[in-house]
């Protein structure tokens, strides 16, 4: 869907080898024609136009002019030159855009009708988009289907409920997923919507040719095929794979038959397992040719020579607490709260001293009287002042 003309301020030697063709998008950019721009005017991406139809016109939006236009063309395997190519009409006015808003809202009602209608006929297949002319004479029902399906009975019921002409087209799913759209698990938009035009068939070998497990729900995309971003690197993959040792799943040792589970081309390291133990050890590719070669001799080395696997990952180093100022700090604040509050727990304390030294100060006697009366005599009260005695309660003389 996005377009953008790297081709745009390159200057051209005449007028006459301009390209006259134009990139034309309909429907949101899901699908994009080429016409031949016969107006003397000029017009530039993004203004939407009046273009040849079936039996009538239809509008769309220029999606890219100019020399890039013959590079995609070349691509695309279109003739400049082939005189059957459609025309550009005019600029599209004020008319032509509410004509076309007024038909673009009826899709979305006719894509439930159109599904119902074959539900009922209880034919395979899915109506994933329908796609309606400006001028509402002709409709195209884009569906998918595992296998054939006889829809000569479908065509007829859709031309009599819309009231208009009638074209199925065959889609898959990698196209329903490049016209509806979407963000991938990368985080970035999908690259079938975007700039992927041809669509390659992916197998579950290149999964195991760059070591990735075979789980459907992480390769598979939004269209439930396997994703196409898993070829992208498998030429890589496999010119690396190249310089690893050929019929090397097994080799023998002294504790039985090492079974291979990878091989990492980064570090050019090859793992086994022993039957022994699930513990996986790296092999260097040096070793286990020199092992293969002594097997073929009759010849059980002792032991595997495990590598040593080093990681190139820096470790992170966390930031420690930097002084801006470079006067106050975290822990002179923290003495100087603990100075307050030594302060306010001092000035909360009586000054008097507590009841027991009291009690020792008044009467230091007591405890050499105690000594002197013995052991079995009991321990006298302390002296107590004397009581005053009860008094009634005097009030003040009232005035009379």
């Amino acid at each position: 869907m996005n377009v953008h003309d790297w081709l745009m301020n390159m200057p051209m030697a005449t007028v006459a080898d301009e390209c006259k063709v134009i990139e034309v998008s309909f429907n949101h950019g899901s699908r994009k024609d080429f016409y031949r721009n016969t107006t003397l005017q000029q017009l530039e991406k993004g203004d939407l136009i009046c273009v040849e139809g079936v039996s009538g016109f239809d509008l769309g939006e220029v999606s890219m002019t100019g020399e890039i236009v013959r590079l995609q063309m070349k691509k695309k395997g279109v003739d400049e030159g082939n005189p059957d190519m459609k025309k550009v009409l005019r600029r599209a006015n004020d008319r032509d855009i509410d004509t076309w808003r007024h038909t673009k809202s009826r899709e979305k009602d006719a894509l439930i009708r159109a599904r119902a209608i074959a539900k009922q006929l209880k034919l395979e297949m899915k109506v994933s988009e329908v796609e309606i002319q400006a001028d509402s004479r002709k409709a195209t029902f884009f569906y998918i289907a595992d296998g054939r399906v006889d829809f000569r009975e479908l065509i007829k019921i859709y031309a009599s409920e819309f009231k208009l002409k009638v074209e199925m087209r065959q889609i898959g799913a990698r196209q329903e997923s490049a016209k509806v759209g979407g963000i991938g698990s990368c985080g970035r938009e999908l690259c079938c919507s975007t700039w992927l035009t041809e669509f390659k068939s992916v197998n579950t070998t290149a999964a195991r040719y760059q070591n990735l497990s075979i789980n459907q729900t992480k390769l598979s995309g939004q269209c439930g095929r396997l994703k196409c971003c898993l070829n992208y690197e498998l030429d890589t993959y496999l010119d690396a794979l190249q310089h690893f040792p050929d019929n090397c799943d097994s080799i023998q040792v002294v504790k039985g038959n090492a079974s291979l589970i990878k091989k990492d081309i980064f570090k050019n390291l090859m793992w086994y397992v022993l039957p022994d133990s699930n513990k996986q050890y790296p092999v260097t590719i040096e070793r286990v040719r020199k092992i293969k070669s002594l097997n073929g001799q009759g010849v059980i080395p002792d032991e595997l020579e495990i590598a040593e696997v080093t990681s190139s990952k820096l470790k992170e180093v966390e930031p420690e607490f930097v002084e801006l100022v470079g006067q106050i700090s975290l822990r002179s604040l923290d003495k100087a709260d603990k100075k307050k509050k030594q302060k306010q727990q001092q000035k909360q304390r009586p000054q008097h001293p507590p009841q027991q030294q009291r009690g020792q100060q008044q009467n230091p006697n007591r405890q050499q009287g105690n000594q002197q009366r013995g052991p079995n005599r009991p321990p006298q009260p302390p002296n107590r002042p004397p009581q005053p005695p009860n008094r009634p309660p005097q009030h003040p003389q009232r005035d009379k």
